[in-house]
């Protein structure tokens, strides 16, 4: 039994040791790879948050701008639109209300429709809601004056009967208006970006309040082109407008060395305007 017992020898440190450096060398290479994986899927979550951010504003914006002048908004503007305290005279207004910005004029659904059939020559017009659903007021005599009735022709209440539902107009009608034809309200609608806590933010203004859009958002540039595609700095030669995005991660990457180590990525697009020059 002794001659047995010592012939089975165990482990010797030595060999306990080794074994450590490996399972140690081993298990540091797992974690390395484990950290670098996860990097690399934070960085590409990060990169398509952006991509998601640039592709929703530009399309947004693009929904929007394109429609600008909607409503024949034309019959109103000699004199210039006065709304929330700027006069505009134009329909497009590059660099308004501040530098890289931009603000259109254009018709937009209050969700009212006429309850009466509006005809020529009539001065007055019934409509169905006066407030939206939050109970905000459509319609008034100060900003939000300026309508379009169905998109046609364009108008200017001078007084609001809130037990009728009744609106005067400025002038009398020059067509005639069937029973549920929409009623716009024509405002001006902004795109700028501002920094809000030390983030760039795109930001939209249509007379109820700045409203974020896309955060991310680091420049916004427009350019302005006529109907052959020549730039104009005249606003009513105006037919396309070149908009370029550049949206950045939110969080530094200190192993990407360019740009200050944030990843960037930019969409231009063409935005046709299908009611100037009507």
């Amino acid at each position: 039994m002794k001659k047995i017992l010592r012939n089975q020898n165990g482990v010797t440190l030595i060999e306990l040791l080794v074994a450590l450096v490996i399972s140690t060398i081993l298990i540091a290479g797992i974690y390395r790879t484990f950290i670098g994986q996860q990097k690399s899927f934070t960085t590409q979550q990060q990169v398509v948050d952006v991509q998601q951010n640039i592709r929703f504003a530009i399309s947004m914006m693009m929904r929007e701008i394109k429609m600008a002048g909607f409503g024949n908004i034309s019959m109103v503007m000699p004199g210039g639109l006065t709304i929330n305290g700027t006069t505009y005279n134009n329909i497009v207004n590059p660099h308004t209300p501040v530098a890289n910005a931009l603000t259109i004029l254009s018709g937009t659904n209050t969700g009212s429709t006429l309850t009466t059939e509006g005809g020529v020559s009539q001065s007055q017009i019934v409509v169905s809601i006066l407030t939206d659903s939050q109970g905000n007021q459509l319609f008034d005599t100060s900003n939000k004056k300026y309508i379009s009735i169905g998109g046609v022709e364009s108008n200017i209440i001078t007084a609001v009967d809130s037990g009728t539902r009744t609106l005067t107009l400025t002038d009398p009608l020059a067509f005639k208006h069937e029973v549920g034809t929409p009623v716009f309200t024509i405002r001006a609608l902004s795109y700028q970006v501002l920094v809000e806590n030390g983030i760039p933010v795109l930001k939209r203004d249509d007379g109820e309040g700045s409203q974020p859009v896309a955060d991310g958002i680091e420049t916004l540039q427009f350019q302005y082109l006529d109907g052959n595609g020549n730039v104009t700095a005249t606003p009513a030669n105006i037919r396309i407008i070149r908009a370029s995005l550049t949206a950045k991660t939110n969080v530094q990457d200190p192993d990407y060395k360019e740009g200050g180590g944030y990843r960037r990525r930019q969409i231009a697009s063409n935005i046709h305007l299908r009611n100037m020059g009507i």
